[in-house]
Order: C-alpha cells, then sequence, then structure tokens
C-alpha cells in the first residue's frame, strides 16, 4: 500500500512576521521564508510535520487550513480523486526543490492538498 502520510499543512495568514513571532514564542517553530512565492515554511520540531503561511486571499480565506497528503504518483491519485466524486481545484505543479503539489476539493467540499516529493519523481 502507498504511503499517504499527512505530511505538510498550511495556515492561512494575513501578517506572516506576526505568525512566526506568534508561532515560534508559543511553540519553538523555526522558519524558512520564500519571498519569490510570498510564502513562510516552518519546521514543527523533531518528527512533526512541517507546514506554511499562505497570504490571505479568495482562495485561501482566513481560517483556512489545508492538509497535505503524500502520494507516490500525483497523476495516478488525481485520477483517483476525480473517479471518487472529488474535484480538482489546482493542477499539479511543480515547486522547486519540493516536487510537485495539487489540491482538489473532496465530496463535502474541504480542501486537501496532495505532494509527491521531488525525491520520489
Amino acid at each position: 500500500m502507498s504511503n499517504h502520510s499527512l505530511v505538510h499543512f498550511e495556515l492561512s495568514s494575513k501578517d506572516q512576521a506576526q505568525m512566526k513571532a506568534f508561532y515560534g514564542s508559543v511553540f519553538g517553530w523555526e522558519f524558512q521564508d520564500w519571498p519569490e512565492m510570498n510564502y513562510v515554511t516552518f519546521t514543527t520540531g523533531e518528527g512533526g510535520v512541517g507546514g506554511g503561511f499562505s497570504p490571505i486571499s479568495d482562495e485561501y480565506p482566513a481560517g483556512l487550513v489545508v492538509n497535505y497528503v503524500h502520494c507516490d504518483d500525483i497523476k495516478a491519485t488525481i485520477v483517483a480523486i476525480e473517479g471518487n466524486g472529488g474535484q480538482l481545484i489546482m493542477p499539479a505543479m511543480e515547486v522547486p526543490t519540493v516536487g510537485q503539489i495539487a489540491m482538489f476539493t473532496d465530496p463535502s467540499g474541504n480542501t486537501v492538498g496532495l505532494l509527491q516529493p521531488a525525491s520520489e519523481m
């Protein structure tokens, strides 16, 4: 069976510096800025799932949390999603040094991400 564990999560952010200060002070998370993507990633500690801060927008409203699921074959996973009542909302795209990501909604309307790591492509 393929590994479909949670590997990343995103929190909506109206102020990334404020979010870094808050989560760094409260939980000790460490951050990396990606200014070319207006994005910040973080690590949550040894063995923990990492994540990122997405700027608030129409696509990422305040309060949205997107969980990313690991997949060995993003194309095959998208076919399975669409064949089982899910809807692709962001096609697979390359993220340099990370891999391929995509997003879909499940039959209840929840937004979920996919990640096929670059090391597995």
